[in-house]
């Protein structure tokens, strides 16, 4: 991509394209371009915006001034995996999960399974599998056939089950549920997976704010509009990231479903939580 085809985010042509009869208030614009961080983003695209795949991912995790720290990942041994790990923060978890599994495996690098506003991020498109959710039929119909490529390509895949990032549920931040896919494409191309948890967790407002939501019955996720600000308040944090041994594929046997496999692997990735930091 060429620096003059840099793409650069515009909130206030964003409306106007989602909500073209709709008159937003300019505050409410201005509101919006600070919590989505629209300047410091578009800075940043500026300057990197003729990299894509993993050296994107690198650049936003330099940009981002983050120090990670893993346990788990150098013992495990050579081969293709599906790396299933928790997925507390909704962006920098998946990033810095994904550099670290490119950095152990750099001669497979990484395939992502995505949603679709990831999707739209051009200089990621070489690591994604796209999901699209409320794309045409024809682009519903042709997901099995990426997922089926991507599975059997000697890539890493890397996966977040449970879809969305963590919420707070009876006062406790938890770990969404988690969907059978992986099991069963793993089962499928003989991929053995490898349970990851990855410790960190938003701001209180967040979770408040998705809370109130969901009381008040908004279907529409609107606290995704602030995993953006999230991110920022997280910039030069440290995290760790545990990596489990590898679960063979054969132990996903018929004495369970594939989802009651799923909610298992969930349960072995989540106490990696308490093991202790060397």
């Amino acid at each position: 991509m060429s620096q003059s085809e840099t793409l650069s985010i515009n909130v206030r042509e964003i409306l106007k394209a989602k909500a073209p009869n709709t008159k937003v208030p300019n505050f409410l614009i201005r509101y919006l371009e600070k919590i989505v961080h629209q300047d410091e983003i578009n800075q940043f695209l500026a300057e990197h915006g003729d990299v894509d795949g993993i050296e994107f991912v690198n650049e936003s995790v330099r940009f981002l001034d983050l120090t990670i720290h893993t346990e788990g990942l150098d013992e495990i041994p050579k081969g293709k995996y599906t790396f299933a790990g928790t997925h507390p923060l909704g962006g920098i978890d998946g990033l810095s999960t994904g550099l670290a599994i490119h950095n152990r495996f750099p001669e497979r690098s990484i395939k992502f399974l995505s949603n679709d506003l990831l999707s739209s991020l051009d200089n990621l498109m070489p690591l994604f599998v796209p999901v699209n959710k409320v794309g045409n039929k024809t682009q519903r119909r042709s997901l099995p056939q990426r997922l089926d490529e991507a599975y059997q390509s000697e890539m890493q895949m890397v996966i977040f089950p449970a879809g969305i990032c963590s919420r707070r549920i009876k006062g406790k931040i938890s770990e969404m549920p988690w969907t059978k896919s992986f099991i069963t494409k793993s089962i499928e191309t003989e991929r053995d997976v490898i349970p990851v948890y990855f410790e960190g967790r938003n701001s209180n407002f967040f979770y408040n704010l998705a809370n109130i939501r969901k009381f008040l019955g908004i279907k529409t996720n609107i606290e995704m509009l602030y995993l953006a600000n999230e991110m920022f308040k997280q910039r030069g944090s440290t995290y760790h990231i545990y990596f489990g041994k590898p679960i063979s594929y054969k132990t996903f046997d018929s004495s369970r479903s594939a989802q009651k496999w799923a909610d298992w692997v969930r349960e072995q990735a989540l106490s990696l939580a308490k093991k202790p930091k060397k």
